[in-house]
């Protein structure tokens, strides 16, 4: 293959997406934060880079892949960063979840360098990045989706260019609370069906192929009854988006009636030391002010 592939950001999500891209016979350069986290796909053919300009210097294709809007920055245009790396013709491609605005304000600084740069947030949790199943919502040029395609194949299932730069930023909010109202509604009705007696497992199974049914209620669904806590995204990365959001609806005057009471359910588990937790842990607020805790009967 052609494309030389630079990795940056190897968390929860990271890992799995580049173990599919060595997979799918990529040659990929990674860097990370924690130097520990490079060592399992080094042992896979990954190689190291010392910094994001060096990941930049040796790829034609560059991946960020990190928690927040500053990190971006920071591996983008600080010290060391893609841009003091990166080659005219070389395509940045942030698979983060950020600012639209700030979006926009990074591919303007390529641009002035002739480099290209494509938004393309993910969902689909920590199972998507593990199978290659993730969805893919793109912002940026046609020309440069459609060279990219083979690298977001190798990660994705469902790969959606949605318009212009910053355009996959304001679509990934869009499924954020999609996400999050949806978890409230998982909650409640596996409150309800606990003090209704129910088998809890056979309600889920009973309306999960329904009008009823979602991702959320098949795959958090069973991890909530089960009482496993285990992230497949964790509240506190949950809140910088549900940040991003209520700050985005504010600018454009838009009400956020759900979406606004989930982050401050969250909130009050992120006060209790649980920001580390799933986000499916939401359940956990309810839980709180009901007095009734879900587990399986």
């Amino acid at each position: 293959m052609s494309e030389k592939i630079g990795f940056i950001g190897l968390g929860i999500m990271g890992q799995g997406m580049v173990r599919n891209l060595l997979q799918k016979g990529f040659e990929v350069y990674i860097w990370n934060r924690t130097h520990p986290k490079m060592d399992p796909l080094l042992e896979l053919g990954a190689h190291a880079a010392t910094s994001p300009a060096d990941v930049a210097s040796h790829a034609t294709i560059i991946i960020t892949c990190v928690s927040d809007t500053p990190d971006v920055e920071h591996v983008m245009l600080q010290a060391n960063g893609v841009i003091f790396g990166a080659k005219a013709g070389d395509l940045v491609i942030d698979m983060s979840t950020i600012s639209p605005e700030i979006t926009r304000r990074l591919a303007r600084a390529f641009a002035d360098r002739n480099v290209h740069m494509l938004d393309a947030p993910i969902s689909g949790g920590s199972e998507g990045a593990a199978n290659g199943t993730l969805s893919i919502m793109v912002g940026g040029d046609a020309e440069q989706v459609a060279r990219a395609m083979p690298v977001f194949e190798a990660m994705g299932k469902t790969i959606t260019h949605v318009g212009a730069i910053g355009a996959g930023q304001t679509v990934k909010l869009v499924n954020q609370i999609l996400v999050v109202v949806t978890m409230l509604g998982v909650s409640e009705a596996l409150l309800f069906a606990q003090a209704g007696g129910l088998d809890l497992h056979k309600t889920i199974e009973a309306v999960a192929q329904g009008a009823a049914g979602s991702w959320m209620l098949s795959y958090r669904g069973p991890q909530v009854v089960d009482r496993d806590w285990r992230p497949g995204f964790t509240i506190d990365l949950q809140q910088k988006d549900l940040r991003l959001v209520l700050e985005a609806a504010d600018q454009m005057g838009v009400p956020m009636l759900g979406t606004g009471m989930v982050f401050n359910l969250y909130r009050t588990l992120q006060q209790q030391g649980l920001g580390l937790e799933g986000n499916h842990a939401l359940v956990k607020a309810l839980e709180n002010l009901a007095g009734i805790e879900i587990r399986d009967q």
